[in-house]
C-alpha cells in the first residue's frame, strides 16, 4: 500500500464541499476542497465547474 494510501485510509471522513474563488465579482475558480484541504481546482467554464455553479445558483 502506498503512503498517499496509508494517508487516506487514517484520515477522517470529511465531507467534499466547494468554495468559489471570485475577483472583481466574477468566478474564476472553484475550489474542490475537503475539510481544510484543497483537493483540486475545476474551472468554472468547465462543463463540471458550468454544473457546480448552477446548484449554488438555484440553492440561492
Amino acid at each position: 500500500m502506498s503512503e498517499e494510501a496509508v494517508q487516506q485510509a487514517e484520515a477522517p471522513t470529511e465531507d467534499v464541499h466547494y468554495q468559489a474563488v471570485e475577483k472583481e465579482g466574477v468566478v474564476t475558480a472553484i475550489w474542490e476542497m475537503q475539510g481544510q484541504r484543497h483537493i483540486r481546482t475545476i474551472d468554472p467554464r468547465s462543463n463540471e465547474g458550468k454544473q457546480i455553479l448552477a446548484l449554488f445558483e438555484t440553492a440561492a
